[in-house]
């Protein structure tokens, strides 16, 4: 009965028949056949991995140099997939497009001994990286190099220039002095094979020595009223000489005008008196009546007062008596 009761019988008689049973032998592990799989496995991450770290991508806009111990071996510029040899070459990178570059401030002599400070930039660009990289070594090298020529021929160009010329607004040689120092910087750049254009360099700032900067004032506002009274004499004489030669062309207008009028006037008058002679040679009464009317006109007015016999003629016409 208790046997019946208990729940571990049945466990426990078949961890008996287990323990009864002969142990298996086991079978030894062959590593060979591992190894050479893990090999072959290992080597193809490895190929895979050094593909991988020497494939390189050129992008539009740059340049990629490939050098082999050091010496450049190629340079890529058109977008694309490529792959170099590995442990021996190596990938650099040259931007293509235009960069700025910001020139220190330098102090030049003008034509007329006056000291200035100039600031300029540039914009330049790589037109051919292997010759870059022959010559300067580096962008920082091409820079440098290209900063030194600019200096170069901006102290030759400012230099044959009187200091009123190059701060004066409207002169404007200011525009193709910049085109001419792009012009002689670019020659000098490709005699030397530098392989880097300058596409643009412009004067920033035109400043003067702190020491030198109130006296330049002083003479430049002298020099500027002795041309404002320049300006103002040269006015006054030509406002004299033109009221002078419109006051002689106003007289000889009006002489001219009274010239002709006198001549018309007297046209007039020797007219009028052959149609009066013609007309009064027809009525000799008529044109007597006629002179003595008009010579009432002349002598007799407000205050006339005229004594003659009540039977004169005269006196006859004036009262209305015409017979």
């Amino acid at each position: 009965m208790a046997d019946n009761n208990n729940p571990f019988a049945n466990m426990e008689s078949k961890f008996k028949t287990v323990q009864n049973k002969p142990k298996k032998e086991k079978t030894p592990i062959d590593y060979k056949k591992y190894t050479k799989s893990f090999i072959a496995i290992f080597i193809m991450f490895v190929v895979i991995v050094i593909a991988f770290a020497n494939i390189y991508v050129v992008k539009e806009g740059e340049y990629k140099i490939i050098r082999q111990f050091g010496e450049i071996k190629d340079v890529k510029e058109t977008p694309g997939l490529h792959m170099k040899v590995p442990f021996i070459q190596s990938v650099t990178t040259v931007p293509k497009y235009q960069m700025n570059y910001k020139l220190s401030e330098k102090e030049i002599n003008t034509k007329d001994k006056r000291r200035i400070i100039i600031d300029n930039y540039a914009v330049w660009r790589v037109v051919n990286a292997k010759e870059m990289i022959s010559s300067a070594g580096s962008l920082v090298g091409a820079s440098s190099r290209m900063e030194e020529f600019i200096y170069s021929v901006v102290r030759s160009e400012l230099g044959q220039l009187e200091y009123s010329d190059i701060i004066n607004d409207e002169n404007s040689s200011r525009g193709s002095l910049n085109d001419q120092i792009t012009k002689h910087v670019n020659e000098l750049l490709e005699k030397d094979k530098y392989g880097i254009e300058v596409v643009d360099v412009r004067i920033k700032r035109i400043d003067l020595p702190e020491e030198n900067e109130q006296s330049v004032y002083n003479e430049m506002i002298s020099e500027r009223q002795s041309i404002a009274q320049k300006f103002l004499s040269t006015g006054d004489a030509d406002k004299r000489r033109i009221e002078a030669e419109t006051d002689r062309q106003v007289r000889e207008m009006l002489a001219s005008a009274k010239k002709d009028a006198a001549i018309i006037e007297a046209e007039g008058e020797a007219e009028a008196a052959q149609i009066y002679n013609k007309s009064f040679s027809k009525d000799p009464e008529f044109y007597s009546l006629y002179r003595t009317l008009e010579s009432y006109k002349k002598t007799i007015g407000e205050d006339s007062m005229i004594i003659i016999p009540s039977d004169s003629p005269y006196a006859r016409i004036l009262s209305g008596y015409l017979e």
